[in-house]
């Protein structure tokens, strides 16, 4: 079947046959393997990898993000018989995103792949890979922004307060729920805590946030109490082997992984009446709103969340202004 879509002729079946195919929800599997590629290929790839980890010093998601993108990218380069990097043009680009979306990819996907493809195309023309960047040229949907779901204050101390275990795994569940909120910062941020970044005269965080940029984060009253607990009560009783320096620690002695952290935070949700699902990045979320509801001023949320840009942290003014919008719908008599 040829389906029209951005001015290009696709056949569906052909591009079925490379491995694409559709989703029950309309996400586009199959994506490429670098063992798929083609050798130059596959190196350029691996070559891309390394540079975003080790000189970039982006995160392990971001890297795999970025990473699965490009040899989506590249594996369709392949199956229009590119070899090398140098085939790549921008009529490869559009054809690669305008098939994804007759795939069925949403529209924030297209944003991210599109991107990720920038990305690529700039190192690689950087390694001489290609004369001239294609990238610049190709232009993606912009994702639209929706606001992020936040807790009401009432309800975000309920869900710190609602780990009242005190075995060794509970008061390291009212750690990670007290640091989470108390200094809104990232569940990757938190796990990657060791000893040494606890600052018990100043109540401060050292965190290693995005890109390896420190930065030291205040902690509460309570946070600090529930740190004390833990390290007396708790971690002992959880050191293993495998321990090293880090502050939180799993079941089995090691660091504790991001996956129980998010189960931990879904649980503690979940148990309160009224809340909206949601993670780590959602007590991050409340904990920015509530700052801003509370009197703090944007640039010092900005400081405090680690975000490179004050757009980014923006969009909480923008919750506060619609949590406001709501009260007044639901309370003035003439709204």
């Amino acid at each position: 079947m040829l389906v029209r879509v951005a001015g290009l002729i696709l056949d569906l079946p052909l591009l079925a046959a490379h491995g694409h195919t559709v989703g029950t929800r309309g996400r586009v599997a199959g994506n490429c393997r670098s063992s798929d590629l083609p050798p130059e290929l596959a190196g350029s790839l691996a070559t891309f990898e390394r540079h975003l980890s080790l000189e970039r010093g982006l995160s392990d998601h971001t890297v795999r993000a970025y990473t699965a993108d490009v040899a989506s990218l590249l594996g369709h380069l392949a199956a229009l018989s590119g070899r090398t990097p140098a085939d790549l043009d921008i009529r490869v680009l559009r054809s690669w995103l305008a098939k994804l979306r007759t795939l069925g990819a949403a529209r924030s996907s297209l944003s991210r792949r599109g991107a990720a493809a920038r990305v690529f195309t700039a190192y690689a023309t950087r390694a001489g890979w290609l004369d001239s960047d294609p990238g610049t040229l190709l232009a993606s949907p912009t994702a639209r922004r929706t606001l992020p779901s936040v807790l009401r204050v009432e309800q975000a101390a309920a869900v710190v307060d609602g780990v009242v275990d005190d075995t060794p795994l509970g008061l390291r569940n009212r750690v990670i729920a007290e640091l989470l909120y108390g200094s809104a910062i990232r569940v990757g941020e938190l796990v990657g805590l060791n000893l040494g970044d606890l600052d018990a005269a100043r109540a401060l965080l050292r965190v290693l946030g995005k890109g390896s940029k420190e930065r030291m984060v205040p902690y509460s009253q309570p946070a600090g109490a529930a740190v004390r607990a833990y390290l007396e009560l708790g971690r002992p009783s959880l050191v293993g082997p495998r321990s090293g320096v880090a502050l939180l620690l799993g079941v089995r002695g090691a660091r504790v992984d991001p996956r129980e952290v998010r189960r931990v935070v879904h649980r503690l949700v979940a148990a309160v009446s009224g809340t909206p699902d949601m993670g780590p990045h959602g007590l991050r979320h409340s904990a920015a709103t509530h700052l801003l509801e509370g009197g703090a001023d944007l640039r010092s949320v900005q400081d405090l969340l680690g975000h490179a840009s004050l757009a980014t942290t923006q969009i909480y003014t923008h919750v506060s202004v619609e949590r406001l919008n709501a009260v007044y719908r639901q309370a003035h008599p003439r709204a």
